[in-house]
């Protein structure tokens, strides 16, 4: 089913993309291949997200040509042909006038004939825009072609230059469309429903694992897919930063961490939520709770136009180095906690992240060592958190084994930003009415 992104806007990033590299390049991207999870079964199929950005063509088995002023077509496919037999084990495939037709494609051959065909394209072009390093199996192809190049009539006219395709490319991705804001808006939303399904059930006694099941659930039974695996991390589970194990048991007096994101026609979210478990906050919780909302909240009023990416960071740090110090974690006053780095024994991570088609999504964080400055239509996280180690013998007893993260998705806007997750409750008192209802 071609992609919920119209055909235009792929053309438009190709041409884009065509135009940053210039008339002389040639730039190639393969498609995902099919990676085994053992034996002979595979893991469920994700397109690269490079090749989806420029395609959104979902089967593996495929290159896509990019050759400015290729008088033939300047976008061209090779892709699997449909086969009777292969259908029959794995369902029919797109095939080359699909490609054409369907998927705006100026050309499109059968992938079998790429070795053959390529390498004429690819004569006379100065430069090759590639991933270098990513698919050895590719690597090794593309080498091939060069190969076969200079053996062409006594020696082709081999490109002199390879470069790396990242910095282009991922400089175009940084910035979302309308569709593209459209589809987060939808994947934070199916998140959203699924963060409030895992509340419904995360009562004491039942297992993480059954907590993940409900998240799964709300999720699929919505069209979208995890976009990672889920961290369902109850009690001192919420201090491991990557929590995956979400094997233990609800217990009562307990905070439960849920980070986890939708992915929607390639495109994610990534929300954590810190419910109790009880329904009620301790103290002490509570306490740490809104120290932690406040640095969010701080730090989302840094997501604006012409802000650098990581003044979000400073300003979640303040607060909670603050925060700290007021309630006695921290010995120091909170100007010494961040100059030291001493307020990172409980705030360990950075503040956000990039988000697009990756979780963790492309673009440079830092342009000639300075912080990026944020632009319409760049998405990020935004979750600061406090996670205080079971063992950490220099605070009292009732702090120990803490942990809570709040997170949202964030679009910059042209006056200022856009919650896109913001249907999930985060206020202590909400949280607290919502669970009662159970």
């Amino acid at each position: 089913m071609p992609s919920a992104i119209a055909g235009e806007e792929f053309a438009r990033r190709r041409r884009q993309l065509m135009a940053m590299a210039g008339e002389e390049a040639v730039l190639l991207v393969a498609a995902a291949p099919e990676r085994l999870r053992n034996a002979d079964a595979t893991w469920p199929y994700r397109q690269d997200s490079d090749f989806h950005y420029l395609a959104g063509f979902p089967e593996p088995d495929a290159v896509l040509a990019l050759l400015p002023g290729r008088l033939h077509g300047e976008a061209v496919l090779f892709c699997r042909e449909p086969d009777a037999e292969q259908a029959r084990w794995h369902g029919p495939s797109i095939g080359t006038e699909r490609a054409v037709a369907d998927y705006g494609m100026d050309d499109a051959f059968p992938i079998e004939d790429i070795d053959d065909i390529l390498p004429g394209m690819i004569e006379g072009r100065a430069r090759v825009y590639c991933h270098f390093g990513r698919e050895p199996l590719f690597d090794a192809q593309l080498l091939g072609w060069m190969r076969r190049l200079r053996q062409l009539r006594g020696g082709g006219v081999v490109p002199k230059e390879f470069v790396a395709l990242g910095h282009l490319l991922h400089d175009l991705r940084l910035y979302k469309s309308r569709a593209e804001l459209k589809l987060m808006r939808a994947a934070a939303g199916i998140a959203g429903e699924a963060h409030l399904a895992a509340w419904r059930c995360a009562l004491q006694g039942r297992h993480e694992y059954e907590v993940e099941a409900e998240l799964l659930h709300a999720m699929r039974s919505r069209g979208a897919v995890p976009a990672f695996t889920p961290i369902v991390a109850a009690g001192s589970n919420a201090c491991v930063m990557h929590y995956q194990h979400n094997r233990a048991r609800l217990a009562g007096g307990d905070l439960l961490l849920i980070d986890a994101g939708a992915e929607l026609d390639c495109y994610a979210s990534d929300i954590s939520r810190t419910i109790p478990v009880n329904g009620r906050y301790s103290r002490e919780q509570r306490a740490l709770y809104e120290v932690v909302l406040a640095a969010q909240l701080a730090a989302i009023d840094e997501v604006r136009p012409g802000r650098p990416f990581d003044a979000a960071h400073h300003a979640a740090v303040r607060v909670i180095a603050e925060g700290l110090c007021a309630l006695g974690l921290l010995r120091d006053d909170a100007d010494a906690a961040i100059a030291t780095g001493s307020y990172q024994r409980y705030f360990p991570a950075k503040t956000g992240h990039w988000l697009g088609l990756d979780v963790h999504d492309v673009g440079d964080y830092r342009i000639d060592g300075a912080s990026r400055l944020l632009e319409p239509g760049m998405v990020v996280t935004v979750e600061p958190g406090i996670y205080v180690p079971p063992d950490e013998a220099s605070v009292d007893e009732r702090w120990r084994g803490i942990g809570i993260r709040i997170e949202d998705d964030v679009a910059v806007t042209r006056d200022g930003h856009e919650v896109l997750s913001a249907g999930v409750p985060k206020e202590p008192v909400e949280i607290e009415a919502l669970l009662a209802r159970r």
